[in-house]
């Protein structure tokens, strides 16, 4: 299975991933052990192909790339 995204979303989705991977809460919600699986191996994809993650300016980079894919949603999940 191959799975495009642009490098804004790569990016979005993995610091998302590596932030709810950690929390407890978020752990609860996986009901199917078999789902971490997939959960490890697309964050590790997301480390090794998103070279943005090291940059010394990651946050700032982080929040250009949310806020280009905030404004392509346009009034999507804006409630």
């Amino acid at each position: 299975m191959k799975i495009e995204l642009s490098d804004d979303q790569a990016l979005v989705l993995f610091d998302w991933i590596s932030r709810v991977l950690q929390r407890e809460d978020f752990s609860l919600l996986v009901d199917d052990r078999a789902v971490w699986s997939a959960l490890f191996r697309i964050s590790g994809t997301l480390e090794t192909q998103t070279s943005t993650i090291f940059d010394s300016n990651y946050s700032a980079l982080l929040e250009s790339a949310r806020q280009r894919l905030i404004g392509e949603l346009g009034e999507f999940g804006n409630q």
